[in-house]
């Protein structure tokens, strides 16, 4: 879904691109079993007695952070994280686009939220981890078809450009520094005993998984918003409309730097400063 008035589904981009790895439907299923009648129910013998479900296995264990210029001397509390996350994001995306892009409020939180849905039909936009982007989605018209602009595409290039200058490693470090606390709203936000690392990765490769869209791509506006014209796009998860929303050229940067990543928050490599170290 596009809008014609402000933007709203773009606001989020530059956020998802480089840093889905730090951004609900949330809200955890609980189930117990009561028996309704113990006494006409004898207890199954021991033997049979099932064991407790464990926790799901954790898929991508995130490595101890190593010392960093990026890390905290103490990792501060969940709520009191905002100024020194968004200082040390500074450092890596430079610190007048931290201010001027960053909400400066429940980054983390935000971030989590953000990662959360976007392997999932709907992003929550109030919970966004960016300020608002200006503009309006841009199309114009061939005969009866209506289609994306390449000036939509435009749109998108100052903040690929961010990405593209980005260095993966350092946001890395960054984000395994912080881990406890994206942890922790990750659970906070209803899913105990899950590993948000494993929920970064499903997210990434969702996102990768979007269609490299070869031609022009044709949108209708049956209310206010723009939607893809094929039922197909428009059904796919929100991360992927946002990819493929940017053009095939932006898109290309983007995923090229999300492999990156991912490569990273799977494996586990020694951060920079410990390589050059080695040396």
């Amino acid at each position: 879904m596009f809008e014609n008035r402000p933007h709203w589904a773009d606001k989020a981009f530059w956020w998802v691109a480089p840093i889905v790895l730090l951004a609900s439907a949330g809200g955890g299923i609980f189930y117990y079993f009561h028996s309704r009648n113990k006494a006409e129910t004898p207890p199954a013998p021991a033997a049979e007695t099932l064991p407790p479900s464990a926790e799901p296995a954790i898929r991508h264990p995130v490595p101890q952070a190593s010392s960093s210029a990026d890390r905290p001397e103490a990792l501060p509390a969940l709520n009191e994280s905002d100024a020194p996350l968004q200082t040390a994001l500074g450092k890596v995306f430079g610190a007048d686009a931290a201010q001027k892009l960053l909400v400066p409020d429940g980054l983390v939180r935000r971030i989590v939220v953000t990662v959360d849905n976007l392997p999932r039909q709907k992003v929550a936009v109030e919970k966004r981890p960016l300020k608002a982007l200006a503009g309006e989605t841009l199309v114009h018209t061939e005969a009866d078809l209506t289609l994306l602009s390449d000036a939509n595409y435009a749109r998108y290039t100052p903040f690929v450009k961010l990405v593209d200058k980005s260095d993966m490693q350092q946001l890395a470090n960054l984000y395994f520094s912080y881990y406890p606390l994206f942890q922790q709203a990750y659970e906070d936000l209803g899913y105990p005993g899950q590993y948000f690392n494993d929920r970064l990765v499903e997210a990434i490769d969702s996102l990768l998984a979007a269609p490299d869209l070869p031609g022009a791509v044709l949108v209708v506006q049956p209310r206010v918003f723009y939607e893809f014209a094929d039922p197909k796009l428009e059904a796919r998860p929100s991360g992927q409309k946002l990819m493929m929303r940017m053009g095939r050229v932006n898109e290309a940067v983007v995923k090229a730097k999300l492999r990156e990543l991912r490569k990273i928050v799977t494996t586990g490599r020694d951060p920079p400063d410990q390589r050059s170290d080695a040396k």
